[in-house]
């Protein structure tokens, strides 16, 4: 009887998503970008636009320009193509010290390693400090201010690369690193990350897109619905570099084992959420499988009822609730930065792994090929 039950259920959800791509197909977006318009020269470089699109009417944009995502529009609960990322219709709007990461892929290291420095081999590697005392995301200049090389592979599939310099902010090695984006047929974006070195170094990259589930510039996430598929965390000091601990979530205002609303704990007194201006912090992945993959986290728009569902081959998730936007930008579609109008959802390894042997490594050697892949699927 419940396999019974089950299977109606999935065939109503079935035929209701199907009913909707079918709407979706009829809708154009609201807000279309001109390749003319956003292109720009940064640095003698040329940023681009690319557009990717499936046969079911879901479309993304991105620029080489960080091989960052500029747009992803997916249908909601009315078949209406919602823009679920936030961005900037000109690509000089992304060349900005103070809001450097929308979108973007950071690296070589994403997140942060305390006071900017880690050793290999006995050999200490200093980084520039560039939040706080701490080096977050490759520092001023990692590969977000860099212009990659585009090549897009068909209508669904782009793929991004990019080699840093040795000693490029501190690193050691030439990285080459490749980032190739498909948005597939069921409507998930797959974000193929790989990477070699010709020293030893540390690699750990990750996209920080921005979403807002209920449209770029809809008002507060607070309301979403966030689960995340973890049963601890890393809690970490006052410049947000882990201690080193494995935290378990219950009885916390962490516990996202089960669905909540992300507003729901986060104004409460609690030393981890002072520190971070809320979450903005890394949960350890239990490894729930699908597809050989961790699924890592569901969050769902309370106003349009789209569902974005995250899988990855990482075994940690950053959740960062936007406690730092401040009005600082305009959007694409005309509106600011606003206060906890967006969050990250960042796949990667541990933050400060270089410093900490209890994390999983992320140490690249010569001969060897970092791959890594992270799925965000779109349903209702």
């Amino acid at each position: 009887m419940m396999k019974k039950t089950l299977l109606l259920i999935g065939l109503a959800t079935s035929l209701s998503w199907t009913a909707c791509q079918n709407q979706a197909n009829k809708t154009t977006t609201d807000t279309e970008l001109s390749d003319s318009g956003f292109t720009a020269t940064i640095d003698g470089q040329e940023a681009k636009l690319f557009t990717l699109q499936n046969s079911k009417g879901a479309k993304a944009t991105f620029t080489n320009f960080g091989a960052r995502i500029v747009s992803l529009w997916v249908p909601d609960k009315d078949g209406k193509l919602t823009d679920v990322v936030l961005g900037f219709n000109k690509a000089v709007d992304y060349h900005n010290p103070e809001e450097p990461y929308y979108g973007t892929i950071v690296g070589p290291f994403g997140n942060r390693i305390a006071k900017g420095k880690f050793s290999l081999d006995g050999e200490e590697f200093t980084l520039p400090t560039n939040n706080g005392a701490n080096t977050l995301h490759g520092g001023f200049k990692g590969v977000h201010f860099a212009a990659w090389e585009g090549k897009q592979e068909g209508e669904n599939k782009l793929t991004f690369s990019y080699t840093l310099p040795d000693k490029n902010e501190g690193f050691p090695g030439n990285i080459a690193m490749t980032v190739t984006y498909t948005l597939t047929d069921d409507n998930a974006l797959e974000i193929a990350y790989s990477a070699t070195t010709d020293k030893k170094t540390v690699v750990n990259l990750t996209n920080h897109a921005y979403f807002n589930l209920n449209g770029e510039g809809s008002g507060t996430i607070l309301n979403h619905s966030l689960q995340i598929y973890g049963d601890q965390y890393t809690p970490v000091d006052s410049t947000l570099i882990p201690t080193g601990e494995l935290a378990a979530v219950k009885g916390t205002p962490f516990d996202f084992s089960q669905a909540k609303t992300i507003g729901r704990d986060i104004e409460q007194k609690d030393e981890q959420l002072r520190y971070g201006g809320g979450y903005d912090h890394n949960f350890v992945l239990r490894g729930d499988k699908v597809d050989q993959l961790n699924h890592a986290a569901t969050l769902i728009g309370d106003k349009t009822g789209i569902k974005m569902d995250i899988y990855t081959e990482e075994p940690g998730l950053q959740f960062y609730s936007g406690n730092f936007m401040a009005e600082k930008v305009t959007l694409k579609n005309g509106k600011k930065d606003a206060f906890r109008t967006g969050l990250c959802l960042e796949t990667q390894h541990f933050p400060d792994a270089p410093n900490q042997t209890s994390f999983a490594s992320t140490v690249l050697e010569p001969g060897q090929t970092y791959t890594t892949k992270s799925i965000y699927k779109f349903s209702l």
